[in-house]
């Protein structure tokens, strides 16, 4: 018998805040309007603008602003693509760059930020979906990224725990708001459940081992309840007993050491806001996106230009409308 070679292939979106110095604004409408502006053609469908739901509107009405890549079959090649939209949105934006789930100031379920990956080209879509099922506690704390909620210590990711656009996984895989979906539109396996972070080298290790996990010959005994039950302890504790046993699977697929599970990019986060306070924290956030290094660099002047704000408005919201519309009408 004929043995099927999978070649998968791979795009991602990437959610992350821009605050003024402490919250989003309008502003950020700006910004992607200077992207559409540098390339139309590819900004007008990978980019978007996500706002705060219900409720969460009086804390602010801007939520996070997304770039994503264009589909390839290397991770090398998708890692550059990734690159390359960053510094885009790099040399637009003036704010402060926040690659968090949720913002450690704010209590918002609806206003949060993630990064997505599609998974597309493989023959058994079941097999792959059920076996990054079975891993995906494991693989999410190499992202977990969202330790607060109202200046309080809350867990390895209240995005996780709290957020509408994601959740436990249910009988139909087509279901849009829940961790891992096959989505309808685009006709890919997608992960909903990673946080936004600024570290390459955890994305990398992150896609590698979703890839070989998508190669593996084995198909691993997922179960939904077990599941569900394991990803809110995971969000709240992080690495815990129940994890070892997928570790172990893991390191038979590819070896990995434990520490890069155990010890996050929530960890980091956190004990840094606790010693240098909010601002600082969200300075070091944005130099950690533009240069890797995660130390504090500038602080801009707190900033709502009501100006910008409609040049935002009127050069990307309005001409990206269409689209919004027809992407929530296939989605759905």
């Amino acid at each position: 018998m004929k043995m099927t070679i999978e070649r998968p292939i791979y795009g991602l979106e990437e959610e992350v805040f821009v605050t003024e110095p402490t919250k989003p604004s309008l502003k950020s409408l700006y910004y992607l309007a200077g992207m559409l502006k540098k390339n139309p053609v590819f900004y007008y469908t990978h980019t978007a603008s996500n706002f705060s739901r219900g409720k969460d509107i009086s804390q602010g009405l801007m939520s996070g602003v997304e770039i994503s890549t264009a589909v390839h079959g290397s991770i090398d090649e998708l890692m550059d693509d990734l690159a390359f939209r960053r510094n885009d949105l790099i040399a637009t934006c003036d704010g402060l760059i926040v690659p968090l789930g949720h913002l450690i100031n704010f209590y918002a379920p609806t206003n949060t930020c993630a990064f997505q990956i599609h998974v597309g080209g493989v023959k058994n879509r079941e097999k792959a979906y059920r076996n990054l099922a079975y891993f995906l506690p494991l693989l999410v704390l190499l992202t977990v990224n969202s330790p607060g909620a109202d200046g309080k210590y809350y867990g390895q990711s209240f995005r996780i725990d709290k957020s509408f656009a994601i959740g436990e996984l249910r009988s139909d895989w087509e279901y849009r708001f829940q961790d891992i979906i096959y989505a309808k539109r685009l006709s890919t396996i997608e992960l909903r459940i990673f946080d936004p972070i600024w570290d390459l080298d955890r994305i990398r290790l992150l896609l590698s081992l979703i890839d070989a996990i998508v190669k593996a010959e084995k198909v691993y005994s997922f179960n939904e309840n077990s599941y569900n039950k394991l990803r809110s302890k995971v969000a709240l504790t992080g690495y815990c007993e129940e994890i070892e046993a997928i570790y172990q699977d893991l390191n038979e697929i590819k070896e990995v050491r434990k520490g890069i599970f155990q010890n996050t990019c929530s960890d980091l986060v956190w004990e840094f806001y606790q010693q240098e306070g909010l601002i600082s924290t969200y300075s070091a956030l944005d130099n950690a996106y533009r240069t890797g290094m995660f130390t504090p660099s500038r602080t801009p002047s707190e900033s709502d230009s009501l100006l910008k704000a409609g040049i935002g408005f009127a050069g990307y919201y309005v001409p990206k409308l269409p689209y919004v519309l027809w992407k929530y009408w296939r989605e759905w």
